[in-house]
């Protein structure tokens, strides 16, 4: 139980369980089966998954985080867009002076991987992470927002 000096207990109570994660293809990236894999072991592991699919905005992104409360953003990209994309969704979400995190799945070359942690990038997760890594990861960057 809780009390009013916020001891740990109260504090583990108050998380909101599951962790919220909105999935989306940013820009024209056409390619969405590694999108509905990670969805689906996202759900698999416990978390809830807001799947937004193909060619969304960053403003239809951050709608969605708005209005599902959510507390990661992963962004699945295999088009080579990623050092144009992913640090533009890092900073539409800064515009706004919420904190929620962003994750990359997909195609990166590890030449690009400081930019990207650079530009704010919580993480990427390239091809064959596994089904726990991929969850491990979306809760670390939940825990880092909360």
């Amino acid at each position: 139980m809780s009390g009013p000096d916020g001891d740990a207990a109260g504090a583990e109570t108050e998380r909101r369980q599951p962790v919220r994660v909105v999935l989306a293809k940013l820009g024209l990236d056409g390619h969405d089966r590694g999108l509905k894999v990670v969805a689906r072991m996202l759900r698999d592991a416990g978390l809830e998954v807001i799947y937004l699919g193909l060619r969304q905005t960053t403003e239809s992104i951050l709608l969605a985080v708005e209005q599902e409360d959510a507390d990661v953003i992963g962004l699945s990209i295999h088009n080579g867009g990623h050092l144009t994309l992913a640090p533009r969704m890092v900073e539409a979400v800064r515009a706004t002076g919420t904190d929620v995190p962003v994750v990359v799945g997909g195609i990166v070359p590890d030449v690009d991987l400081e930019r990207l942690a650079e530009a704010g990038v919580f993480a990427v997760l390239g091809p064959g992470a596994s089904a726990a890594e991929v969850a491990r990861t979306v809760r670390a960057a939940a825990a880092r927002r909360a």
